[in-house]
């Protein structure tokens, strides 16, 4: 249909012509209220926006020398930020002569990508620049959702036991009671 067809055709039916797609061959127009388009449009860019998760980096910072413990404490931090869906930055960093000896850096960064694979998927590998060694991870939703749910289970599991099965099952032994004293007659 011509432009002036399609412009006579609105204007009788008191609509505007508006132009859906001008970059497809012809132009795509339709005969619409604009004012009615341009609010649904905005109505639905506005629902997208607020759908939309923005992904924070976090970052955790280790020694090439950080000791067993700190490197639990910090990996159980890294986790939780996994499963809120953040984005993790895991730096291992050099003081220095530390730099002489790289592969002690590495096999911490080994250990810390190793106890975080479960709830992770690497998004780069371990790179070395300058004093600083840096992995990327990302949450791994499907990871993170059989996690959950083998949790739930074994939560769910725990409530029909009796409590002395739970408290023997954790390796808790039930206190002893003290011997009631015999009345003497």
């Amino acid at each position: 249909m011509s432009s002036q067809e399609a412009l006579r055709l609105a204007t009788s039916r008191q609509l505007d012509l508006v132009e859906i797609a001008p970059n497809s061959k012809p132009p795509v127009c339709k005969i619409i209220n604009y004012g009615k388009y341009n609010y649904e449009r905005q109505k639905k860019e506005k629902q997208q926006k607020k759908n939309q998760s923005v992904m924070t980096v976090k970052e955790i910072r280790f020694n090439a020398n950080t000791d067993s413990h700190d490197i639990d404490f910090k990996t159980k931090h890294l986790r939780q930020f996994l499963i809120d869906g953040h984005k993790i930055k895991a730096t291992v960093l050099y003081k220095g002569r530390m730099i002489t000896h790289p592969e002690i850096g590495k096999k911490l960064m080994d250990e810390v990508l190793e106890k975080l694979v479960d709830v992770s998927k690497l998004e780069s590998s371990p790179k070395l620049e300058g004093k600083m060694l840096t992995a990327y991870l990302l949450p791994d939703k499907n990871k993170i959702n059989a996690l959950n749910a083998k949790l739930a289970k074994a939560g769910k599991a725990k409530e029909d036991k009796p409590a002395e099965a739970q408290t023997a099952e954790a390796g808790v032994e039930k206190a002893e009671q003290p011997a009631e004293e015999k009345k003497e007659e």
